[in-house]
C-alpha cells in the first residue's frame, strides 16, 4: 500500500484502458478497499470523536485512485484525449439488510489472532480472506447514481470519465430532501453494473487479477468458464467477498440489457470484449459452457 506500489498497479491498468480507448468509447470505474482501509487505519489515530466516516474516506480514495488512474492513461494516450476523474455520489436505502450482514472486506489482511484483537477493541466485524482475516463493512445495494446526468454530458462530449470509484460515495436520503453519508462501501461491482445500464453502454467489463470465472474454487476439481447464461450462472455458487459480486453484477446487467458482460484479467481486456478470454455472460448463450 505504498504510492510507488499504487502508482505502478494503475500503469498497468492503464496500458489496457488505453489500449481499449484506441477503439472505442470507455468509462472507468475501480476497487477501493485496500485504500479505504488504510485511511481507516490511519484515522483509528486520531481521538475517537475526530474519526472520518467511511463515506468521506470514500471519496478521498475515489479522489486518489482516480488521480493515479487518470495520470497514467494521459501519459498513454496524449493531450487529444479528454478525461476526467468525477468524484461520484451512490444512494443506497438506509434499511437494506447488508447493515445486518457486513460482508465488504476492506484494509490489509491479517493473522487470526491479530484481527480477532483489534475487532474486539475497535468493534469491527472480520472474516476470512484467503488464509487470513479482513475488516468487512457492510456492502448496501446501490440504487441512483447521483451524478449520472453530469456523465452522461461528459460521455457525449467525448471524455472518458472515471467515476463511482470504490461504488461511490455511499449516501442516503434523509427524508427531508438531503442526502447524506452512510457508514458502508457499495460494493463497485454493482455499482459499475448500475452506471453501465444507466449509460446503455455495449459492454460491460469487470478486469481483475484472475483470467476468468472458476468453478469449485478451492477445490481439487475446478473447471473455468467461458461463458454463460445469467440464469445459470445464479445458480451457482461463488464465495461472497470476492468473485460473488462480479457474477451478480454481470448477470444482472446481461439480464437487464441483452448486452454482454465480462470479466477476466485486466491484460485480456480487449479479448474478453471480443469473446476470446476470460468469462462472457450473455442472454443468446444457452446454459455454461467451459474453457478446455
Amino acid at each position: 500500500m505504498t504510492e510507488a506500489n499504487q502508482r505502478a498497479n494503475a500503469r498497468v491498468a492503464a496500458e489496457s484502458l488505453a489500449a481499449l480507448a484506441q477503439d472505442h468509447q470507455i468509462v472507468v470505474t475501480h476497487g477501493n478497499g485496500p485504500q479505504i482501509g488504510l485511511l481507516a487505519l490511519q484515522g483509528a489515530a486520531y481521538n475517537p470523536d475526530e474519526v472520518y466516516s467511511l463515506d468521506v474516506l470514500g471519496a478521498e480514495s475515489e479522489g486518489m485512485v482516480g488521480y493515479l488512474i487518470e495520470q497514467e492513461m494521459r501519459a498513454r494516450l496524449g493531450s487529444d484525449r479528454s478525461i476526467c476523474t468525477l468524484l461520484t455520489m451512490v444512494e443506497i436505502d438506509p434499511n437494506d439488510s447488508a447493515f445486518d450482514r457486513p460482508t465488504k472486506p476492506i484494509g490489509p489482511v491479517y493473522k487470526r489472532a491479530e484481527a480477532e484483537r483489534l475487532a474486539a477493541s475497535r468493534g469491527w466485524s472480520i472474516a476470512r480472506d484467503g488464509t487470513g482475516y479482513r475488516r468487512v463493512v457492510a456492502s448496501p445495494v446501490p440504487l441512483r447514481i447521483v451524478e449520472i446526468e453530469p456523465i452522461r454530458h461528459l460521455v457525449d462530449h467525448d471524455v472518458i470519465v472515471l467515476c463511482a470509484g470504490g461504488g461511490g460515495i455511499p449516501t442516503a436520503s434523509n427524508g427531508m430532501g438531503r442526502l447524506e453519508g452512510v457508514e458502508a462501501v457499495v460494493d463497485k461491482d454493482r455499482a459499475g453494473a448500475l452506471l453501465a445500464t444507466e449509460l446503455k453502454a455495449d459492454a460491460y467489463l469487470m478486469l481483475t487479477d484472475v483470467d476468468a470465472v472458476v468453478d469449485g474454487w478451492g477445490s481439487p476439481h475446478t473447471r473455468r468458464i467461458a461463458r454463460g447464461h445469467p440464469t445459470a450462472l445464479s445458480a451457482m455458487g461463488f464465495a461472497a467477498g470476492s468473485m460473488g459480486p462480479k457474477v451478480q453484477a454481470a448477470c444482472s446487467f446481461a439480464g437487464t440489457t441483452g448486452r454482454i458482460a465480462g470479466i477476466g484479467a485486466m491484460a485480456d481486456a480487449a479479448a474478453i470484449l471480443g469473446g476470446t478470454a476470460g468469462t462472457t455472460v450473455s442472454t443468446a448463450i444457452g446454459g455454461v459452457e467451459w474453457w478446455p
